[in-house]
């Protein structure tokens, strides 16, 4: 006798998909028209209805926090992945920092979005904890390859492609990216 179980892990799966694609559809969004975009076209996005969304998170604020959560377990959650994947070391490390960016580039508007909210220092050390020891993997594989210079601090290369992105939203002709190429490439060995 089936004691519905079954049943209700299935809805329980359901429902982490769906709020797994509700913050991928706000993610996208989020990029594309800022953090204050209607919440109806994250809805229309993801598929579902604004009162789905409400469901889930309450508040922007939270949104907010659950799409800058949900990212930084992305991209800590990459970095493995891409060393075992890519066909170097350095290109994981590539990989991993355009994912970088995209999350640097999602997160603007971030701070304006909690400004009633204390949170933000838990969400930086958050974002720390997470992500600089999967960035410091990453360059230590690249310069145990010799596909780096050694010295590079996971922190600090963090810290100067979080710099580079700044400009992004006050210059549509500034490309953080192209300057982010340009850092990397100045990691490698001479010659």
């Amino acid at each position: 006798m089936n004691s519905g179980g079954d049943g209700a892990r299935h809805q329980r799966a359901d429902a982490r998909r769906n709020k797994q694609a509700l913050l991928d559809a706000a993610a996208q969004v989020f990029v594309t028209s800022g953090v204050d975009a209607p919440v109806r076209d994250i809805a229309s996005r993801a598929g579902v209805g604004t009162a789905t969304i409400y469901r889930h998170f309450p508040t922007r604020a939270d949104l907010v926090i659950a799409v800058y959560r949900h990212q930084v377990d992305a991209c800590a959650e990459a970095g493995p992945t891409l060393l075992t994947r890519a066909h170097s070391p350095f290109a994981a490390l590539r990989e991993w920092v355009d994912l970088f960016v995209d999350f640097l580039v999602t997160k603007h508007g971030l701070a304006g979005a909690l400004q009633s909210d204390s949170g933000c220092g838990a969400l930086h050390a958050y974002f720390l904890d997470r992500l600089v020891p999967v960035c410091a993997q990453l360059l230590d594989a690249a310069t145990q390859a010799d596909e780096i210079r050694p010295g590079t601090h996971a922190y600090e290369l963090m810290r100067g492609i979080g710099n580079l992105c700044i400009g992004r939203d006050t210059d549509p002709r500034y490309n953080p990216r192209r300057l982010v190429e340009l850092l990397l490439a100045g990691l490698r060995p001479p010659g």
